[in-house]
Parts: C-alpha cells; sequence; structure tokens
C-alpha cells in the first residue's frame, strides 16, 4: 500500500453504502488524467465521516483532491488487454468548494492573510495539512 495524494474528476455519483454489520461506508469513481493524455479510474472507499460526507457533496465531474491508501492492481477489459486500476482508501477529501468555504471563513475572522505569519512546514493556521504555507 502507499500513501498517496491523486486528483481527478468525479466519475458518476458517490453513493452511501452498509457493510453486513452495519457500518457505513461510500464508495466513489474518480477519473484522473495520465501522462498519455488517457484517463485511469481510481475506485475510492471511504470510512471516516468527514470524508463520506465531502463525497457524498459530490456530483459527476466535480474536480476532486484525495489522500489515502493507495493499493496498485490490474484488471483485463474484454478484448483481453490488461489495464491499470487503482484502489484508494481514502482518509481526506479537498474540494474548490471545501477550499472556497475555509477562505470565507478566515476573511469573516478579519485577519487578513497578508497580515499573518507563515504558517509551519505542511500545514496551515488552522492545522489542515491541505494548504501549506498559511496562504489563502
Amino acid at each position: 500500500m502507499i500513501d498517496a495524494i491523486v486528483s481527478g474528476k468525479v466519475y458518476g455519483k458517490p453513493a452511501q453504502r452498509n457493510s453486513k454489520t452495519g457500518a457505513a461506508f461510500t464508495v466513489a469513481k474518480l477519473r484522473v488524467a495520465t501522462s498519455a493524455s488517457e484517463s485511469l479510474f481510481v475506485n475510492v472507499i471511504a470510512f471516516s465521516e468527514s470524508a463520506q460526507a465531502a463525497l457524498l457533496a459530490l456530483d459527476d465531474g466535480d474536480a476532486a483532491a484525495l489522500a489515502g491508501t493507495l493499493t496498485p492492481k490490474v484488471w483485463t477489459d474484454r478484448d483481453g488487454n490488461t489495464r491499470p486500476a487503482l484502489d484508494l482508501v481514502a482518509a481526506q477529501v479537498l474540494t474548490a468548494y471545501g477550499l472556497g468555504k475555509k477562505r470565507a471563513a478566515v476573511r469573516a475572522a478579519g485577519e487578513p492573510a497578508a497580515d499573518r505569519a507563515p504558517a509551519p512546514a505542511g500545514q496551515d493556521r488552522d492545522g489542515d495539512p491541505w494548504l501549506n504555507g498559511g496562504e489563502r
């Protein structure tokens, strides 16, 4: 397994399901562009409530960045060609909506970003590891 951050566009609508024990989880597919101007699908599953809520708020075609544990796999298509596949257990989800909401909250607090000291490397002033350097 690999710790990874994957960004792309949601393919289809994420769906919430329940396990045999009744625990909720959310599944989604992410279409990721590759360097060969092709697309690769990432199968996503989320167990944490925050990651599930963020995924369920997304719709087909929405851009998102997901962090979590990535497992590479291979599958065979109808023509017998082997194709790569990726499975991601999402721990965190970042969307343009979530980022905009966070920026609006900072502006509403009345503290302009230019007047703030830089945050420690790897996290912003609110402890969010997605926004490095404290810039908004």
